[in-house]
């Protein structure tokens, strides 16, 4: 066989191993690139998955925290959740602010506007904040003065979580030109107890 015939076989297969080479880097890139792929899906498809808390769901499971619930029309038809006190052998402050609060005048049906600070001393029991958001919201369409609606809202958590000691002050803006404050109270104050001052200025004019 001529020299040159002999040279262009090697290189035909040169040419042919090459591009079998080359062919099956293609493949070993595709199916890497493909299992990329499928893992990112899983990992995509595991993390969507809501995971499992390591601690035990609250012992009171019809708690309205965490699921859509109707807002309550009425005060009476609210409900005040309460959830086991984590610290039961510890005296401490918990607090409270509504400064939004709304009601209605029994007489005039208008409007009433307060700031509500609201601190305990909790016993057995922690007052579970959203339900006092819905219950603080079934007042916005209910006659009652200043001085029922104050007390009724601290009696009726006083009720529900059986505080050592709670005060609820109600800070209600000016209608007809005199603003009302509103302060209830209950239970005896453990000693030693640091009770920080509600922080709400006496509503003044100029004077």
């Amino acid at each position: 066989m001529p020299f040159f015939k002999k040279n262009a076989g090697i290189g035909r297969l040169a040419l042919l191993l090459q591009q079998r080479m080359g062919a099956e880097k293609v493949a070993s890139r595709v199916t890497m690139i493909s299992q990329l792929a499928n893992n990112a899906a899983t990992e995509t498809m595991m993390s969507s998955k809501p995971r499992k808390s390591s601690k035990s769901a609250p012992e009171s499971s019809g708690l309205q925290l965490g699921r859509a619930v109707e807002w309550p029309r009425t005060p009476d038809e609210a409900k005040l959740d309460r959830v086991a006190n984590p610290q039961g052998d510890t005296n401490y402050l918990v607090r409270f602010t509504a400064p939004e609060f709304t009601s209605l005048c029994p007489v005039t049906g208008q409007p009433d506007f307060a700031h509500l600070m609201i601190d305990y001393v909790p016993g057995p029991w922690l007052l579970e904040s959203k339900s006092l958001k819905l219950y603080v919201a079934s007042f916005r369409n209910h006659g009652a003065f200043h001085e029922d609606c104050t007390v009724m809202i601290g009696k009726r958590i006083a009720s529900e979580i059986k505080p050592k000691w709670l005060r609820i002050g109600g800070y209600w803006y000016p209608r007809g030109g005199i603003p009302i404050d509103v302060f209830w109270q209950t239970g005896k104050l453990p000693k030693g107890m640091w009770i920080p001052d509600q922080g709400v200025a006496p509503y003044r004019g100029r004077g």
